[in-house]
């Protein structure tokens, strides 16, 4: 395996994934549906990734409802909105590739951020703990390289550099 790739999870860690994922576009559901409460495609987005989880649709039927989220967030100008809705689009889809879990929490961050104007920091830190410690190399892969880079990098500062002037 080549630095920085991580392996496949296994069916359980792939359903974990999935509700990990459905859990972070859930949290910023209310970004979309505040604006848009007659359209449920985005909720019903999550309620497949989780009835996916339980054996009770197909990868299909989750990989249907995740287009759906996608459609009502090209049907909105609104940026946290718009955001929220491609959180639950990636939360089914991780039904199909477990890859979309990544999505679901970069979307749900990108939905703060849009609505509140910070850099989402508690949104990062609540998704980061709350995902398995097992699997957290396999979403958080760049971070895990990104901190590993910047402990090298504190460590190399307090050492004399010889070609130094």
């Amino acid at each position: 395996m080549k630095a920085g790739q991580t392996k496949q999870p296994n069916e359980q860690d792939h359903r974990l994934l999935a509700l990990w994922a459905a859990d972070c576009a859930e949290h910023v559901l209310p970004h979309f549906e505040d604006k848009y409460p007659q359209d449920d495609r985005p909720r019903k987005a999550i309620e497949a990734a989780r009835a996916w989880t339980r054996g009770e649709i197909l990868v299909g039927q989750a990989r249907t409802a995740a287009l759906a989220a996608h459609a009502a967030a090209r049907d909105t100008d609104d940026a946290a909105a718009r955001a929220a809705a491609r959180a639950a689009g990636h939360a089914a889809a991780t039904a199909h590739v477990a890859g979309h879990a990544r999505g679901a929490a970069s979307y749900a961050v990108k939905a703060v951020k849009a609505a509140t104007g910070s850099d989402a920091a508690a949104e990062s830190e609540l998704q980061h703990r709350s995902l398995p410690e097992h699997l957290r190399p396999v979403v958080f892969a760049v971070r895990a390289v990104a901190e590993s880079v910047s402990v090298r990098r504190v460590g190399s500062a307090h050492r004399p550099n010889a070609s130094a002037p």
